[in-house]
């Protein structure tokens, strides 16, 4: 597979690049010890019991009554160093592919963002214990973190991807077997699906630019990785390639909020419809993610983003 460079990794520091955090696409706690299917979405699409069937008209929101730190002010923990979702760029600037979207979505309700730095360890806690107003880090929904906070509709679905060197034998998911050397970093929900699903025991590493580093020079056959992390990570010449990816929509992805908080989280909804629905979405879609030019890229297996009753307009 060939990697085209979108526009934010011409811009973005090598380190940026590389020494992405735990949190992207699903990272964050520790491998359960129950299993969970990762990749159930790619082959078995059934509709999200999460999802809400239809949001508060937006003149209904009453902006006064969401609970903010500072009324007006949607203050935001994020991250600064995982493009292309959420990165500080070599102007000092947080951007990202879900904090635009959500400046997008803020703009609708007359409301200003304010993003703050954090570690993905830590922001489940922040959210929940209010520090911050939400969270916006590609955080993916399982049953396990909503017993920390609560969740928005999905805004964005995962890939898996497996990195191998250049003519290596693993192809494939179904390569993973007993005596591959799989690499993943520890506590993402690639450590839980080799481990939990595929009852494998990889190597674990600290961060990505760590086991990718470990792809390079042989010393594990494959590294099971969100997608958006591969891509940004094998290089032309590095002598990798992403051998194959699948879709993830089983666990989407959505911005976090404070449980006891349901109307911010009703406001956000609505939001994200309205942004969906005047093509904003799918506009910033194609933006970062060039791989997602068309409606059919942007809404595999039949996912697609917001409330069951929100239309995707196609991508212009």
């Amino acid at each position: 597979m060939k990697f085209k460079a979108p526009k934010w990794l011409a811009a973005a520091p090598v380190a940026a690049v590389l020494a992405i955090t735990l949190s992207a696409c699903g990272g964050g706690t520790s491998a359960s010890s129950s299993p969970t299917d990762a990749l159930k979405g790619a082959d078995q699409q059934s509709t999200d019991k999460y999802t809400t069937a239809s949001v508060t008209p937006l003149d209904k929101i009453d902006t006064s009554k969401l609970g903010l730190i500072t009324p007006g002010v949607i203050k935001v923990g994020t991250l600064s160093d995982a493009p292309p979702n959420i990165y500080i760029d070599n102007k000092g600037n947080f951007t990202g592919y879900d904090n635009e979207l959500l400046r997008a979505m803020a703009a609708k309700l007359g409301l200003k963002v304010e993003f703050a730095s954090t570690k993905f360890q830590s922001l489940l806690a922040q959210v929940a214990n209010k520090q911050f107003d939400m969270g916006s880090s590609s955080i993916s929904t399982t049953d396990a973190r909503r017993q920390t906070v609560g969740f928005t509709n999905g805004y964005d679905f995962g890939y898996m991807a497996i990195v191998t060197k250049q003519g290596a034998t693993v192809k494939s998911f179904d390569d993973l077997k007993q005596g591959v050397r799989i690499g993943v970093v520890q506590g993402t929900v690639q450590d839980d699906f080799v481990t939990n699903t595929l009852k494998l025991d990889p190597v674990r590493f600290p961060d990505y630019n760590t086991v990718y580093a470990n792809v390079k020079s042989g010393q594990i056959d494959a590294w099971v990785a969100p997608s958006q992390q591969a891509e940004g990570a094998v290089k032309p010449g590095d002598g990798t390639t992403i051998a194959q990816k699948k879709v993830n929509t089983q666990n989407f992805t959505a911005y976090a909020v404070a449980k006891g908080n349901q109307p911010l989280i009703d406001a956000l909804n609505s939001a994200l419809d309205a942004v969906i629905a005047d093509g904003t979405w799918s506009k910033l879609t194609a933006q970062w993610y060039p791989d997602r030019p068309t409606l059919k890229e942007q809404t595999p297996d039949g996912w697609k983003p917001g409330s069951k009753a929100v239309q995707v307009p196609a991508a212009k």
